[in-house]
């Protein structure tokens, strides 16, 4: 049977404070956006592997403090006052590699000196970050830092049927069940083999059973998908 191309509709996934899940994983993530404004700085850095948490957490803080939301690869000189006109910001991913160190620094400063306030995102820790300005390298090694940690089985069951929810997909518990003794241990691969099955059986016009979610859950793990 030929498959059907499914339409590219977007599936806008639920960022609200109501829909972020607390676990013991980023239980102290979520505690430093809700300590906000009385922050023990002027900045902070939210770490985490893709699909951890982070972005969700930043759309929380970016809503609470009235932020902008800029990524690393975005951030120049000139658009730094701009991204401070709220007094509070939000820098994705500054483990990029194409980070302009001068504007964030420039950033960094100009924050500290108006009393804005300064979320980053990172995958890696300060320490382990690639900064060739010293000063810029201090002033990150000095921010508050709060880790994501590996989500354990009970998160990752919930964020499984949260994202197949985000779709309008109701799935038997069987098959999260066993979609998580299969599936590597990461949020991201959980929003990701949603994703895929949805797509898929929409294409196949095809029942998510568990015959039909494992094979497309090896297919991913196939050196060719990756």
């Amino acid at each position: 049977m030929a498959k059907q191309i499914p339409f590219d509709l977007p599936h806008a996934a639920a960022l609200s404070r109501e829909d972020f899940m607390v676990a013991e994983s980023n239980r102290a993530a979520m505690a430093l956006v809700d300590q906000w404004p009385a922050w023990p700085s002027y900045g902070a850095i939210l770490c985490g592997p893709d699909g951890s948490g982070k972005s969700h957490l930043a759309t929380i803080w970016k809503d609470a403090a009235g932020a902008k939301c800029i990524t690393a690869s975005e951030l120049a000189r000139d658009v730094v006052p701009a991204a401070l006109e709220t007094r509070a910001v939000v820098i994705e991913d500054i483990e990029h590699a194409g980070l302009d160190g001068a504007a964030l620094f420039h950033l960094l400063n100009l924050a500290r000196q108006q009393a804005s306030s300064v979320l980053l995102t990172s995958r890696l820790l300060p320490v382990d970050l690639t900064i060739t300005i010293p000063d810029l390298r201090s002033r990150l090694l000095a921010l508050p830092v709060v880790s994501i940690a590996a989500p354990d089985d009970a998160l990752l069951r919930a964020v499984l049927v949260k994202h197949f929810a985000d779709r309008q997909i109701v799935v038997d518990e069987s098959l999260i069940t066993y979609l998580l003794a299969r599936m590597p241990r990461s949020l991201g691969m959980a929003r990701e083999l949603v994703a895929r099955i949805d797509v898929a059986a929409l294409a196949e016009k095809a029942e998510i059973t568990k015959v039909f979610a494992g094979r497309i859950l090896a297919e991913m793990s196939s050196p060719n998908m990756l």
